[in-house]
């Protein structure tokens, strides 16, 4: 299974990105999701939906700025990140969960494959 992310970069606070991962094919996945990892900081839940797109959840660090959405076709999912600001500055990782609980989205032990990450830095 490959996950490809992609779409990191330097930008400043108000700013936007737009993170892409693309999901090798031929695999089932039940939800994806979107950790990052500050320098010095535990991996933190940021995005999660299911592959149908009749689920999503937020951390409370970025609901109304963040979007996390897919695109079936191209087996790739999202996260557009709006208003971007220097805290949002760390390592983006996009995962993938084959089955197990919708509830447990939020925790990183919940997904099976995992991305090499993006480098995501806002200046102030």
């Amino acid at each position: 299974v490959q996950l490809q992310a992609s779409g990191g970069g330097l930008v400043q606070a108000g700013e936007s990105l737009r993170l892409s991962c693309v999901f090798g094919r031929n695999f089932r996945m039940y939800f994806m999701g979107w950790f990052r990892q500050a320098s010095g900081k535990e991996r933190e839940f940021i995005a999660a939906m299911t592959w149908r797109g009749d689920k999503k959840i937020y951390s409370d660090s970025v609901k109304g700025r963040f979007t996390i959405s897919r695109d079936n076709v191209d087996n790739t999912v999202y996260l557009q990140m709006n208003s971007l600001k220097p805290e949002d500055t760390a390592v983006y990782y996009c995962a993938a969960g084959t089955s197990g609980s919708w509830t447990l989205t939020r925790r990183a032990d919940a997904y099976d494959y995992w991305g090499q990450g993006a480098q995501v830095t806002v200046s102030s």
